[in-house]
């Protein structure tokens, strides 16, 4: 694809799928805090899933890469949300639909006791932006700048065990996210 084509591609036209792990430890969850210029902000652990890669497959890995979190030490992993992304963003190249995929496991303390505190994420110029791994009481995350934004619908369950009030959460969309 040319620079030309790529500049060019209407947004949301193309569709990309993102898994992400909602790690708990008793009343604690797994968040990952970003420190830019002018701004902090939180978001689930996980990533986009490859080509022909199996949804499952890919939280697995995503927790693994990101938190060092062995499979086997983990609990169940349960698909429990899904959020349907259209937010503009920078870039020259047109933003993506991304649905994200959100599943939950729990961990024992001792789990979390051998699990990263960091995650480096590989920039384009090599150079890499670390990631604080942050563990939260999941009832108070309702007004933190998390993405995808499901803040309010963690701080809200009656425990972290507890199903979520719905499956598909609100459209995230230029009217209610801001790109951050």
């Amino acid at each position: 694809m040319s620079t030309t084509e790529a500049t060019t591609e209407k947004p949301f036209s193309r569709i990309k799928v993102r898994v992400t792990g909602l790690v708990f430890c008793g009343d604690d969850v797994a968040l990952l805090r970003r420190d830019r210029a002018g701004s902090t902000h939180y978001t689930t652990i996980g990533g986009n899933v490859g080509a022909g890669e199996d949804f499952r497959d890919a939280a697995v890995r995503e927790l693994h890469e990101e938190l060092g979190l062995d499979p086997e030490r983990a609990g169940d992993l349960e698909l429990v949300a899904m959020a349907d992304a259209r937010v503009t963003r920078p870039g020259p190249t047109a933003p993506p639909r991304k649905i994200h995929l959100i599943y939950r496991t729990h961990v024992t303390p001792e789990v979390r006791a051998t699990l990263a505190t960091q995650e480096f994420d590989e920039l384009p110029d090599g150079s890499h932006e670390v990631g604080n791994i942050e563990w939260l009481d999941y009832r108070k995350v309702a007004d933190l700048p998390l993405f995808p934004p499901i803040g309010k619908v963690l701080a809200q369950l009656p425990s972290p065990h507890a199903p979520l009030p719905a499956f598909e959460l609100e459209p995230v969309t230029d009217q209610n996210y801001t790109w951050i």
